[in-house]
């Protein structure tokens, strides 16, 4: 089918299908860049990007002030994000809740949700400030680590990614749907990372089963327990799909005359208390769970559900087995690392690409800022070496400034100084005109010259850049790792649950009965 029209000079026809399929996939690629996929570098996507650079923007740094959410909201809608509020708020509420993230990037002050699944507070009482691991994340983003682009309305400029030392793909995972596909992946442990990162900078080559003795599986912010079989995550972490058995985290709670209950003290990752509650309430009323006698919340800062036993007789495995296949006790975490990689085409990535891909972004961070930091150190030097000319001929300097009406071409011409060394002297203090001031300038010389040569060496050896960017692996480990109250793993290693189904005896109570039979054949059963 084509559009009929008339051909003008400024009318084209066209085939509908045609117009209709390159603009839904115009749509569809902009919703995979630049909305739902995480790039594998910094593991963000523009929202949460945008959000930490406006914070950034606002200095809202930890040890500074909150500021009302709905400040920050406002300037990520007005400069860099132009999209609904409560799509922003919904993100930056996300990054500060402990229970959604495992590595928060924003502080939070006033009610931002709980794990029961209640909301945050309107934005207008919250209030927010960056993390030290956000910082952890804009470390360098002024040293032209990272490159600028322009704002929606070109009035403002934004980073096209975060510099990101720390690997946040992993630590915090992501999720997201886009057009066509969608991405999903669980949080890691920052200690296993880092030691994953290290090994395969000794050793590119680095096998799976290597890099997963070192990081062997997800580490989600609620805990619970790992239960899947080693051959299964091995699978997901090759392939970069696959899924995870992750079970409640429960014990056995000794009573008076022999009576038990069961405690749980961790539920699985995205599972809301109050529904699961709930849930078993509704499956109790159906007598879908005659083993349990009775559910209670009592919990305060510390998650503890009650789980009460129809019978002491019952074994708490087996009860706690029923109750993993009917309800959310027990969920599956999907897993499918469908990233923007370093060209930002979407695609699947195994954990060993991942890695790698995370280590050539901190390389190319190094190079640039490395390059940066050259460059600013030879102005430095032109300056100084400027200045150097002021104390050796002070007398003239000052004669030809206070007599010359055009004073910089004579200072130009008489020491053969630049535009930016002639500049820096007429724009000197009088204060600076000391003996004092020659000797710390003399001191700065030295010491700029010593560290341009080290960076000059360190840009002309690869292995000194590998050295150095291993060096900020473990500064990272050191300030987010198992040492620190955020660092400690969370999620339990344990075992797959064995494929015993459970007896349909576990389901009946056990008590003493009395079995009459009649002289008449007939048969019944008395309790007691």
């Amino acid at each position: 089918m084509a559009v009929s029209s008339k051909n003008t000079e400024n009318t084209t026809e066209i085939r509908l299908d045609e117009a209709l399929g390159d603009r839904y996939l115009a749509y569809a690629l902009s919703t995979i860049t630049s909305r739902s996929l995480p790039d594998v570098r910094d593991g963000l996507k523009p929202v949460h990007r945008r959000l930490l650079f406006a914070m950034r923007q606002l200095r809202l740094e930890p040890g500074t002030g909150f500021k009302k959410c709905a400040r920050v909201v406002g300037d990520v809608i007005g400069k860099y994000h132009p999209h609904g509020d409560t799509a922003v708020y919904d993100a930056l509420v996300r990054l500060a809740q402990e229970f959604a993230v495992r590595y928060p990037l924003v502080e939070g002050q006033g009610n931002f949700g709980n794990v029961d699944g209640d909301s945050a507070a309107a934005m207008r009482y919250t209030e927010s400030r960056l993390t030290e691991y956000a910082l952890a994340m804009l470390e360098g983003i002024d040293e032209a680590a990272v490159d600028f682009r322009e704002n929606y309305d070109g009035t403002e400029s934004e980073p096209i990614l975060m510099p990101a030392s720390v690997p946040n793909l992993l630590a915090n995972g992501a999720s997201g749907i886009a057009v066509g596909m969608a991405t999903s992946i669980p949080p890691h442990n920052l200690e296993e990372i880092c030691k994953s990162l290290t090994h395969l900078i000794k050793f590119p080559n680095a096998t799976i089963d290597k890099l997963l003795s070192l990081m062997p599986g997800p580490d989600f912010p609620t805990g619970g327990v790992l239960a899947e079989t080693s051959t299964n995550i091995r699978s997901a972490y090759k392939t970069g799909r696959g899924s995870f058995r992750l079970r409640a985290k429960w014990k056995t709670e000794k009573l008076q005359r022999g009576q038990w209950q069961i405690v749980v003290t961790e539920f699985p990752y995205h599972v809301q208390k109050s529904r699961l509650v709930e849930k078993v309430a509704e499956l109790m009323q159906a007598k879908k769970l005659p083993m349990l006698d009775d559910i209670r919340d009592e919990s305060a800062a510390d998650i503890r559900l009650i789980l009460e036993p129809r019978s002491r007789t019952i074994e708490p495995e087996i009860l706690m087995e029923t109750l993993f296949q009917n309800t959310d006790l027990e969920v599956r975490i999907s897993m499918n690392m469908n990233v923007l990689d370093l060209d930002t085409i979407p695609r699947v990535m195994g954990l060993r690409e991942v890695l790698q891909s995370f280590l050539d972004h901190r390389h190319e961070v190094l190079v640039r800022r490395t390059s940066n930091r050259l460059e600013k150190i030879e102005k430095r030097l032109e300056v100084l070496a400027g200045y150097m000319v002021v104390f050796l001929n002070l007398d003239e300097v000052i004669s030809i400034i206070r007599n010359q009406d055009q004073p910089k071409p004579m200072l130009i011409q008489r020491w053969k100084l630049t535009d930016i060394q002639a500049e820096a002297i007429l724009n000197m203090r009088l204060r600076a005109l000391r003996k004092l001031e020659e000797i710390e300038i003399r001191s700065e010389i030295e010491g700029l010259e010593k560290e341009q040569n080290a960076l000059k060496v360190l840009m002309e050896d690869e292995g000194l850049r590998w050295k150095s960017i291993a060096q900020e692996i473990s500064n990272i480990r050191k300030r987010f790792g198992k040492n620190t109250d955020l660092g400690k793993r969370r999620t339990e290693i344990g075992e797959p649950p064995s494929a015993t189904v459970v007896p349909i005896t576990a389901m009946i109570e056990r008590e003493p009965i009395t079995v009459i039979c009649s002289q008449m054949g007939w048969i019944r059963a008395v309790k007691g």
